[in-house]
């Protein structure tokens, strides 16, 4: 493990998630190794990277996950993608996007977690 991008990793994964959520994910002695993995590659290597802005970024990760169909990662990366700037406006049109290439089927289920992450964060407030 590079240390550095490990490091790197959580300090953005925390921005982009909140700590709370990156705190309590943090896995245990079965499910560590891949939290582990996912901090240092996907948090610090890719989303470490200068290319591309984290609104850019999130918005890009609702879009795969949405064609993906994965609610549990799609609900996460909508309050995500909002701590990143992306507005409710904004994922509408992304998920509209997903509905015309990846299925309506996608789409729908997609607006229906994205509600249910908004309410949920209204509720929080």
């Amino acid at each position: 493990m590079n240390e550095d991008t490990y490091d790197r990793g959580r300090r953005i994964r925390a921005q982009v998630l909140g700590a709370d959520y990156v705190g309590s994910n943090a896995g245990d002695d079965f499910t560590k190794p891949l939290q582990d993995l996912v901090t240092e590659y996907c948090w610090g290597a890719v989303w470490g990277r200068d290319g591309l802005s984290p609104k850019i970024r999130s918005m890009l990760n609702l879009a795969m996950i949405s064609a993906l169909n994965r609610p549990h990662e799609l609900r996460t990366h909508v309050k995500a993608a909002l701590n990143n700037g992306v507005t409710r406006d904004e994922i509408r049109e992304v998920l509209l996007q997903v509905a015309v290439y990846a299925g309506v089927p996608a789409g729908v289920d997609s607006f229906r977690i994205a509600r249910e992450a908004f309410a949920e964060m209204d509720s929080d407030r």
